[in-house]
């Protein structure tokens, strides 16, 4: 859509030409149009902007605090950094410093802050992550708006608005919310610098990519080689030029993650935590082995300089290695292949409009191919559809530990494609062949949706048909052709919009209506989970009466009896007011230690004191050593062991199990009244960790009495 200049008219004033507004009036009206209307610009855009940052501030902060503490594991990295400077720093698990997390800390740095100024909470923790959902939904716009127009703007800042596992990410307290913001941030720089040939420019676009591997490390950097790619195709000076502005960018990259590189290198070990996931307190050994080569080849892939995956497949979790996972470690979402995105729990989060964007995609390339080397439209299609194939073929064939909210990085580039190409075949509609894609899309679309809601007939069974007839009309009235169709193309346009809307409207909607907590959310209904085939479990007891959601690991209680709810292999057992309260009641450093970090987690939470996570976050890091342990407990620094597992276990509590039955408080009453998991979780943390922590359970064990606490096994290692 082509921009015009527009001449506002004033009719009360032609009519009273006696009496002129006075010459501040005048100005103040005008400065206002401008404001809201802006200048060479159809007057509709700037209030469809507003309203598109409206509605997406509506789906990501309405009930934002309905996940409570969300993902316990970061949300007590989060409470450490509001009480610790050097935990805030690195992203201990522990205000104590023991061991960070197994991610590098950025996305934990906003929330931490906010938490120190207001206090720690459910609200302070998630509102970040929703700000930023809805600035990069405003970003995007922009981005797109800037190549193809502010319709295109429109479609896709909408459609990442409505794709659910955004909706998911962007009210949850993972990396990815911060992640994405930032590489959204790096986009719309590069689109501007690559119309401009500004080396400035792209300089920053480098320094939020850097972070972006600074929130999620490799992940972060995936995107790089689109941006790169498109200045590098369409920037408007020589090649030399382009060539050394993109060693510019790359020096932006080099200076945001080399600075802390370098401050994590220059800290003494003495006056840092461990660094969690490598196996010599290495930070590279993080970024290339456990959260890189092993997360894309599986188990058996090594860190040059040493230190193995961790071999997650061992632990006796009901939603261990999923068939065809790769036999490295989780995934939730069915074996490798080319299909992957498009079944199990990865289509219902981020597939309803990406074979659109596939096929959308594949006909802009073709109408562009014979455009200018500069034109900013196929420019953008290079950004997008690189983005695109990068991801997906990334998500679609790593072989090791993958969860289906990963495809939020997917969300934007599936929008910008569907909004840049969508409008430009609708502008050109008259032609056959635009015609024709159009039509194909919009039957394609209605065609999926109808085929993703049919996976829970349950919920909202009217929607799917609606979606499919809506697609079909809509896709017929185009066919028609613009000369029969006259006045009838503006519900032509609704039509299709609504067909490829409604679906991953509604299920975005329910996702934000849902609560999620646990290692591995999943977007979509609280009816329809246990429908889907996502390769998860629930478990509970034999008594258990309450209802359960295997993805995403709510467990709601309706009775005495219920145990716990795996989340993903992630357990998030029941409060324990008991064990709160003689955690609280301690004076050492660590109030406790325990088993991997899920469970160190929940007791952290749950008592508002620092618990140290023997082995990190799989129990298989070998930090503490057996003989550092019996050094801390003989220089009484820990009060007390609590057994746990590398994924939680009775010894801890998820905050948002406080609505089930009571915990009793009577130390007479055993495990077997929190539903018999006690005595066994004992046996997980041994299995589940490495030697050192089985070691050091063992010598526990053997060493000090063991007592019940609220039905939790305690030793008490500090008189």
């Amino acid at each position: 859509m082509s921009s015009e200049s527009i001449t506002v008219s004033h009719p009360a004033r032609d009519q009273n030409a006696a009496a002129p507004a006075a010459p501040g009036e005048a100005a103040l009206a005008k400065r206002w149009e401008r404001l809201a209307y802006g200048e060479n610009q159809p007057r509709w855009v700037r209030p469809s902007a507003a309203a598109l940052l409206l509605v997406a501030a509506l789906v990501y902060l309405w009930n934002l605090t309905n996940s409570g503490y969300a993902n316990s594991f970061y949300a007590a990295a989060i409470q450490s950094g509001t009480k610790d400077w050097t935990a805030l720093l690195f992203a201990s698990l522990d205000p104590s410093n023991a061991i960070t997390v197994d991610k590098p800390p950025a996305a934990f740095w906003i929330p931490a802050l906010l938490g120190r100024v207001f206090g720690f909470s459910s609200f302070t923790m998630l509102l970040p992550q929703a700000v930023m959902g809805i600035a990069s939904v405003g970003l995007l716009y922009l981005a797109v708006k800037r190549a193809a127009g502010p319709a295109a703007g429109l479609v896709a800042g909408a459609a990442l608005a409505a794709t659910p596992v955004a909706a998911l990410m962007f009210r949850f307290n993972n990396p990815d919310a911060m992640m994405v913001f930032c590489l959204m941030v790096a986009a719309w720089l590069t689109v501007a610098a690559t119309q401009k040939a500004s080396p400035a420019l792209l300089f920053w676009a480098g320094t939020f990519a850097g972070m972006a591997f600074l929130s999620k490390m490799l992940e972060g950097l995936m995107t790089v080689p689109a941006l790169g790619l498109a200045y590098l195709l369409a920037a408007p000076v020589p090649l030399k030029k382009r060539l050394l502005h993109l060693l510019g960018a790359a020096g932006g990259i080099t200076l945001v993650s080399g600075a802390y590189a370098l401050v994590f290198q220059l800290t003494p070990v003495s006056a840092r935590p461990y660094m969690a996931g490598s196996q010599g307190n290495s930070l590279w050994e993080l970024v290339f082995g456990y959260n890189g080569l092993s997360r894309i080849l599986g188990r058996g892939s090594e860190f040059p300089g040493g230190g193995a995956a961790p071999d997650f497949a061992r632990y006796p979790s009901g939603a261990g290695a999923a068939p065809g996972g790769g036999g490295a470690g989780f995934s939730f979402g069915g074996p490798p292949g080319v299909l992957r995105l498009f079944g199990g729990e990865f289509s219902a989060e981020v597939a309803w409009l990406l074979p659109t964007a596939f096929l959308l995609l594949a006909a802009g390339l073709w109408f562009t191919r014979r455009a200018a080397r500069t034109d900013a439209i196929r420019a953008s299609l290079v950004l997008w559809g690189t983005w695109l194939v990068i991801t997906a073929a990334v998500f679609s064939f790593m072989s090791g530990t993958i969860h289906a909210y990963y495809t939020v990085e997917l969300a934007p580039a599936v929008a910008a494609l569907t909004g840049i190409v969508g409008v430009q075949l609708w502008r050109h509609r008259s032609q056959a062949a635009s015609r024709a894609v159009l039509v194909s899309a919009v039957l394609l679309t209605s065609v999926w949706s109808f085929a993703l809601l049919s996976s829970d007939t349950a919920w909202l069974p009217w929607l799917r048909w609606t979606v499919l007839v809506t697609g079909v009309v809509g896709a017929a009235l185009i066919a028609a052709g613009p000369i029969r169709l006259g006045r009838a193309g503006a519900a032509a346009a609704i039509l299709a919009l609504l067909s490829a809307g409604l679906g991953t409207g509604a299920w975005t909607v329910a996702t934000a209506a849902t609560g999620h907590t646990g290692g591995s959310p999943a977007a979509g209904p609280d009816s329809g989970r246990n429908n889907q085939s996502m390769g998860l479990a629930a478990i509970t007891s034999p008594a258990s009466t309450g209802s359960r959601n295997g993805a995403s690991g709510r467990f709601r209680d309706s009775g005495p009896g219920t145990a716990q709810a795996m989340a993903g292999g992630f357990t998030e057992p029941l409060g324990n007011a008991a064990m709160d309260k003689l955690l609280q009641g301690s004076t050492t450093k660590w109030s406790a230690a325990t088993v991997g970090a899920n469970s160190a987690a929940a007791l952290e939470l749950g008592s508002n004191t620092s618990v140290m996570a023997i082995g990190g976050f799989s129990g298989s890091d070998p930090f503490p050593t057996l003989d550092q342990f019996k050094q801390m407990v003989a220089s009484g620094q820990i009060s007390y062991f609590v057994p746990g597992s590398p994924f939680g276990g009775p010894g801890g509590q998820g905050p948002q199990g406080r609505a089930g039955a009571p915990e009793s408080e009577n130390p007479g009453q055993g495990p077997a009244a929190r539903g018999g998991n006690g005595d066994d979780s004992r046996g997980l943390g041994r299995a589940g960790g490495n030697g050192t922590s089985s070691a050091i359970t063992q010598w526990v064990e053997a060493t000090f009495p063991a007592t019940t606490v609220g039905g939790s096994t305690v030793y008490k290692l500090h008189q």
